[in-house]
Protein backbone atom coordinates (compact mmCIF):
# COMPACT_ATOMS: atom_id res chain seq x y z
CA UNK A 1 0.00 0.00 0.00
CA UNK A 2 1.35 3.41 -0.96
CA UNK A 3 1.08 5.98 1.80
CA UNK A 4 1.06 9.63 0.84
CA UNK A 5 3.66 11.80 2.65
CA UNK A 6 2.42 12.93 6.03
CA UNK A 7 -0.60 10.61 6.04
CA UNK A 8 -0.91 8.61 9.25
CA UNK A 9 -2.50 5.20 9.23
CA UNK A 10 -3.62 3.36 12.35
CA UNK A 11 -2.88 -0.01 10.73
CA UNK A 12 0.73 0.82 9.87
CA UNK A 13 3.22 -0.89 12.16
CA UNK A 14 5.72 1.07 14.22
CA UNK A 15 8.57 -0.52 12.28
CA UNK A 16 7.01 0.63 9.02
CA UNK A 17 6.53 4.15 10.36
CA UNK A 18 10.17 4.33 11.43
CA UNK A 19 11.34 3.05 8.05
CA UNK A 20 9.13 5.53 6.23
CA UNK A 21 10.39 8.41 8.35
CA UNK A 22 13.82 7.99 6.76
CA UNK A 23 12.48 9.66 3.61
CA UNK A 24 9.52 11.38 5.27
CA UNK A 25 10.72 12.79 8.62
CA UNK A 26 7.25 14.12 9.40
CA UNK A 27 5.96 10.54 9.53
CA UNK A 28 7.81 10.08 12.83
CA UNK A 29 5.01 12.08 14.46
CA UNK A 30 2.89 8.93 14.25
CA UNK A 31 5.21 7.26 16.75
CA UNK A 32 4.93 10.23 19.10
CA UNK A 33 1.13 10.19 18.89
CA UNK A 34 1.04 6.48 19.70
CA UNK A 35 3.53 6.28 22.55
CA UNK A 36 4.23 9.70 24.09
CA UNK A 37 1.62 9.34 26.85
CA UNK A 38 2.93 5.93 27.93
CA UNK A 39 6.53 7.13 27.95
CA UNK A 40 5.57 10.20 29.96
CA UNK A 41 3.67 8.14 32.56
CA UNK A 42 6.65 5.84 32.99
CA UNK A 43 9.06 8.74 33.43
CA UNK A 44 6.72 10.64 35.77
CA UNK A 45 6.41 7.65 38.09
CA UNK A 46 10.16 7.45 38.33
CA UNK A 47 11.16 11.12 38.47
CA UNK A 48 8.02 13.24 38.84
CA UNK A 49 5.91 15.12 36.32
CA UNK A 50 8.14 18.14 35.70
CA UNK A 51 11.31 16.19 34.81
CA UNK A 52 9.16 13.79 32.80
CA UNK A 53 8.08 16.58 30.46
CA UNK A 54 11.67 17.31 29.47
CA UNK A 55 12.79 13.69 29.35
CA UNK A 56 9.84 12.59 27.24
CA UNK A 57 10.77 15.25 24.68
CA UNK A 58 14.41 14.16 24.85
CA UNK A 59 13.40 10.52 24.43
CA UNK A 60 11.64 11.22 21.15
CA UNK A 61 14.33 13.62 19.97
CA UNK A 62 16.93 10.91 20.57
CA UNK A 63 14.74 8.29 18.90
CA UNK A 64 14.28 10.53 15.86
CA UNK A 65 18.01 11.13 15.59
CA UNK A 66 18.72 7.41 15.90
CA UNK A 67 15.83 6.17 13.75
CA UNK A 68 18.18 4.98 10.98
CA UNK A 69 19.77 2.61 13.51
CA UNK A 70 16.47 0.97 14.44
CA UNK A 71 16.62 -2.69 13.44
CA UNK A 72 13.17 -4.33 13.32
CA UNK A 73 14.86 -7.73 12.96
CA UNK A 74 16.17 -7.39 16.52
CA UNK A 75 12.84 -6.23 17.91
CA UNK A 76 10.61 -8.61 19.85
CA UNK A 77 7.75 -7.33 17.68
CA UNK A 78 6.89 -4.45 15.39
CA UNK A 79 6.09 -2.48 18.53
CA UNK A 80 8.59 0.37 19.10
CA UNK A 81 7.83 0.64 22.81
CA UNK A 82 10.85 -1.44 23.93
CA UNK A 83 13.14 0.80 21.90
CA UNK A 84 11.53 3.98 23.25
CA UNK A 85 11.44 2.75 26.85
CA UNK A 86 15.07 1.72 26.53
CA UNK A 87 16.00 5.26 25.52
CA UNK A 88 13.86 6.67 28.34
CA UNK A 89 15.47 4.33 30.88
CA UNK A 90 18.94 5.39 29.74
CA UNK A 91 17.90 8.99 30.33
CA UNK A 92 16.62 8.10 33.80
CA UNK A 93 20.08 6.67 34.41
CA UNK A 94 21.49 10.18 34.19
CA UNK A 95 19.19 11.21 37.01
CA UNK A 96 19.81 8.40 39.50
CA UNK A 97 20.38 10.83 42.35
CA UNK A 98 17.15 12.66 41.58
CA UNK A 99 15.25 9.37 41.50
CA UNK A 100 16.82 8.28 44.78
CA UNK A 101 15.90 11.61 46.41
CA UNK A 102 12.35 11.23 45.10
CA UNK A 103 11.87 7.77 46.61
CA UNK A 104 13.42 8.90 49.91
CA UNK A 105 11.05 11.86 50.07
CA UNK A 106 8.05 9.67 49.28
CA UNK A 107 9.18 7.18 51.91
CA UNK A 108 8.92 9.94 54.52
CA UNK A 109 5.30 10.75 53.68
CA UNK A 110 3.17 9.80 56.72
CA UNK A 111 1.32 6.53 56.28
CA UNK A 112 -2.50 6.59 56.55
CA UNK A 113 -4.05 5.67 59.86
CA UNK A 114 -4.42 1.94 60.47
CA UNK A 115 -8.19 2.12 60.24
CA UNK A 116 -8.01 3.48 56.69
CA UNK A 117 -6.43 0.44 55.04
CA UNK A 118 -4.18 -2.41 56.24
CA UNK A 119 -0.55 -2.73 55.20
CA UNK A 120 -1.22 -5.46 52.65
CA UNK A 121 -3.73 -3.22 50.90
CA UNK A 122 -1.34 -0.29 50.98
CA UNK A 123 1.32 -2.40 49.31
CA UNK A 124 -1.11 -3.39 46.57
CA UNK A 125 -2.57 0.10 46.11
CA UNK A 126 -2.35 1.91 42.85
CA UNK A 127 0.93 3.73 42.64
CA UNK A 128 1.96 6.71 40.62
CA UNK A 129 3.95 9.91 40.81
CA UNK A 130 1.69 11.26 43.57
CA UNK A 131 0.68 8.13 45.43
CA UNK A 132 3.61 5.78 45.95
CA UNK A 133 3.25 4.49 49.49
CA UNK A 134 6.10 4.95 51.90
CA UNK A 135 6.94 1.26 52.27
CA UNK A 136 7.02 0.73 48.53
CA UNK A 137 8.99 3.92 47.89
CA UNK A 138 11.62 2.94 50.44
CA UNK A 139 11.87 -0.56 48.98
CA UNK A 140 12.22 0.72 45.42
CA UNK A 141 14.84 3.22 46.48
CA UNK A 142 16.89 0.45 48.10
CA UNK A 143 17.02 -1.69 44.96
CA UNK A 144 20.16 -1.68 42.80
CA UNK A 145 19.51 0.48 39.74
CA UNK A 146 19.80 -2.44 37.31
CA UNK A 147 17.16 -4.39 39.23
CA UNK A 148 14.88 -1.38 39.56
CA UNK A 149 15.07 -0.72 35.82
CA UNK A 150 13.92 -4.25 34.99
CA UNK A 151 11.16 -4.25 37.59
CA UNK A 152 9.74 -0.88 36.57
CA UNK A 153 9.91 -1.59 32.84
CA UNK A 154 7.72 -4.63 33.54
CA UNK A 155 5.48 -3.01 36.15
CA UNK A 156 5.17 0.57 34.92
CA UNK A 157 6.20 0.17 31.29
CA UNK A 158 4.07 -2.92 30.73
CA UNK A 159 6.83 -4.70 28.78
CA UNK A 160 7.33 -8.45 28.56
CA UNK A 161 10.63 -10.17 29.34
CA UNK A 162 11.85 -10.20 25.74
CA UNK A 163 10.87 -6.57 25.32
CA UNK A 164 12.76 -5.59 28.47
CA UNK A 165 15.77 -7.49 27.18
CA UNK A 166 15.53 -5.53 23.94
CA UNK A 167 15.10 -2.23 25.78
CA UNK A 168 18.14 -2.75 28.00
CA UNK A 169 20.31 -4.69 25.56
CA UNK A 170 20.72 -7.68 27.88
CA UNK A 171 19.84 -11.39 27.54
CA UNK A 172 16.36 -12.54 28.54
CA UNK A 173 17.94 -14.72 31.22
CA UNK A 174 19.47 -11.64 32.79
CA UNK A 175 16.06 -9.96 32.80
CA UNK A 176 14.51 -12.97 34.56
CA UNK A 177 17.30 -13.10 37.12
CA UNK A 178 17.18 -9.39 37.93
CA UNK A 179 13.39 -9.39 38.11
CA UNK A 180 13.39 -12.39 40.45
CA UNK A 181 15.86 -10.69 42.77
CA UNK A 182 13.97 -7.40 42.69
CA UNK A 183 10.67 -9.07 43.51
CA UNK A 184 12.24 -11.08 46.31
CA UNK A 185 13.67 -7.95 47.89
CA UNK A 186 10.36 -6.12 47.57
CA UNK A 187 8.44 -9.03 49.08
CA UNK A 188 10.82 -9.01 52.04
CA UNK A 189 10.46 -5.25 52.44
CA UNK A 190 6.67 -5.32 52.09
CA UNK A 191 6.03 -8.11 54.55
CA UNK A 192 5.39 -10.75 51.92
CA UNK A 193 3.05 -8.68 49.72
CA UNK A 194 3.25 -9.41 46.01
CA UNK A 195 5.27 -6.65 44.30
CA UNK A 196 3.59 -7.45 40.98
CA UNK A 197 0.86 -5.18 42.37
CA UNK A 198 3.01 -2.47 40.80
CA UNK A 199 1.22 -3.37 37.57
CA UNK A 200 -1.79 -1.59 39.01
CA UNK A 201 0.03 1.75 38.86
CA UNK A 202 -2.33 4.69 38.59
CA UNK A 203 -2.73 6.53 35.32
CA UNK A 204 -3.84 9.64 37.17
CA UNK A 205 -0.47 11.12 38.03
Amino acid sequence: MTVEPGVRTAAESDASVIARSGDEPEAFAVLFDRHADAVHRYLARRLGCEPADDLMAETFTTAFQQRHRYDPARAASNDARPWLFGIATNLVGRHRRAEARRFKALARVPAPADHEEPLADRAAARVGAQSVRRELAAALGALPARHRDVLLLVAWGGLGYEEVAQALGVPVGTVRSRLHRARSKLRDALGGSDPTALREASDHD
